[in-house]
C-alpha cells in the first residue's frame, strides 16, 4: 500500500542545530504511529516539523504524495488536524466556538458556519463526551476537559491525518482511554491516519500498529509493536538503570530488594503477585517457587525475586527442583503461602510447606487474610 504520510532524510531542530536527523517514515492509510521515548528526546519537535509547526532544516515530508509546502493552508487543513501540547486560552470563548473553530477549512470568506458545519460541531461534541460542555467557557475548564475540547475541534475538521503530541497528558484513566478508543474508531471508519507521542509505553502497545522511538541524534527502533517492545530495548531507550519493563504486561517493575532471602513464597496461578509487591514496597528480599515459567506469577518473581525456582513450560516438577526450593527456604525466617491451590502437578509446593512446619519455620498464610 502506498504512504499517504511520508518523510524522506528529515532533519528537524532549532535555529538551524540539527536535533534529529535521518528520519524516514513511511506511513499509510488507516494505520496509527506513536512516538516514544524519553522527556527532551525530540518527540515533539518531529511532530512539530511534519506539520509546518515549526520549519525544518533538511528533508522532505509528503502527505498525499505532495510536498508538504505544496499545500495551501486551508487544503491542508481539510487533510491534516493537529493538537499539541500548547495551550490556547482564547478570551470569553465557548467550547462548541473553539471546536467549530475546525471548520475553517469549509466556510465561505465570511466564516459563517452551515447547517451541515453546526451538525460536525455537535458530532465531534458527542464522539468526545463534551455536549454538556458546549456552552461552557473554555477558559474556565480543566486540563483534561480542555484537552477533549481540542480533541473535537480536530475531528471536526474531518481529516485524514490526525497529528496530537501527548494527548492523554492531562487525562484520567478513564478519558486516556475513551481518547484512545476514538482515535481507533475513527481509524477503522473513516480509514484516517494518525501519528502522535505518548509516555504511556503500555497504551502505545496496545493501540498502535507501528512504534517510533526517540532518542539521541538518528530515531533508535521504528516497527510493530511487537518488533520493538522487547525488555532490553525499552529499557535502553529510557536509559533504565533500576527496575525493569515487561513486555508481556507492558508494564513497569519498581527495582527488587537487595539483599539475602529473608521470606520463601510458595505461589503460582496469579496469587504470589500481590504478595511479591508487598515485600517490594517494604524492601524484604524474598525467594519463590515453585513457578512454571508459563505461569503469570513467573513473570513479576523474575523481576522482583531475589532467587526463582522454576520449571519449563509443559514439563513436570522434578526432585530437583523440591530439593532447589527446599535449600531456599531453609534459610529463610518466613515462608509465606499465597494461597494457590495444590494439585498433581504443584504437589511439591505441598511438600514445601509441610517441610517449613516440619523445621519450625513460620507459616503466614494469605488464605487466612492475613496480611505478610
Amino acid at each position: 500500500m502506498e504512504a499517504y504520510l511520508k518523510t524522506e532524510d528529515l532533519a528537524v531542530g532549532y535555529d538551524g542545530n540539527v536535533l534529529i536527523h535521518d528520519i524516514n517514515l513511511r506511513l499509510e492509510k488507516g494505520k496509527i504511529l506513536t512516538l516514544i521515548g524519553p522527556n527532551g528526546a525530540g518527540k515533539s519537535t518531529i511532530l512539530k516539523s511534519i506539520t509546518r509547526h515549526l520549519q525544518t532544516i533538511s528533508g522532505s515530508v509528503y502527505v498525499g504524495g505532495q510536498g508538504l509546502h505544496q499545500w495551501q493552508p486551508k487544503e491542508l487543513a481539510k487533510r491534516l488536524a493537529v493538537v499539541l501540547t500548547d495551550r490556547i486560552r482564547p478570551e470569553l470563548t465557548t467550547c462548541a466556538e473553539v471546536v467549530a473553530m475546525g471548520r475553517y477549512p469549509y466556510t465561505n470568506l465570511f466564516g459563517r458556519l452551515t447547517e451541515e458545519d453546526k451538525a460536525a460541531v455537535a458530532e465531534a461534541l458527542e464522539r468526545v463526551h463534551a455536549l454538556d460542555l458546549a456552552q461552557r467557557d473554555f477558559g474556565a475548564l480543566s486540563d483534561g476537559q480542555r484537552q477533549r475540547i481540542l480533541l473535537a475541534r480536530a475531528l471536526c475538521q474531518e481529516p485524514e491525518i490526525m497529528v496530537l503530541d501527548e494527548p492523554t497528558a492531562y487525562l484520567d484513566i478513564r478519558y486516556k482511554i475513551e481518547l484512545l478508543d476514538i482515535l481507533r474508531q475513527m481509524v477503522r471508519e473513516k480509514g484516517m491516519t494518525v501519528v502522535l507521542s505518548l509516555h504511556e509505553i503500555d497504551l502505545a502497545a496496545k493501540i498502535s500498529d507501528y512504534l517510533l522511538c526517540v532518542k539521541g541524534e538518528t530515531i533508535a527502533l521504528w516497527g510493530t509493536p511487537e518488533e520493538v517492545l522487547q525488555n532490553a530495548a525499552i529499557e535502553t531507550l529510557y536509559g533504565m538503570e533500576q527496575g525493569s519493563y515487561n513486555r508481556l504486561f507492558g508494564s513497569v517493575e519498581m527495582p527488587k530488594p537487595s539483599g539475602d532471602p529473608q521470606a520463601f513464597v510458595i505461589a503460582g496461578g496469579g496469587f504470589g503477585i500481590p504478595v511479591y509487591r508487598e515485600l517490594q514496597r517494604r524492601g524484604i528480599p524474598f525467594a519463590t517457587g515453585i513457578l512454571f515459567e508459563n505461569d503469570v506469577d513467573f513473570q513479576v518473581a523474575q523481576a522482583l525475586g531475589s532467587a526463582v525456582v522454576s520449571v519449563p513450560a509443559f514439563e513436570e516438577m522434578s526432585g530437583e527442583h523440591y530439593e532447589q526450593a527446599a535449600r531456599l527456604l531453609s534459610r529463610c525466617a518466613e515462608v509465606i503461602d499465597a494461597g494457590t491451590p495444590v494439585g498433581k502437578l504443584n504437589a511439591l509446593n505441598g511438600r514445601l510447606l509441610t517441610l517449613a512446619r516440619e523445621k519450625g519455620i513460620p507459616v503466614i498464610s494469605m488464605n487466612e487474610d492475613t496480611a505478610c
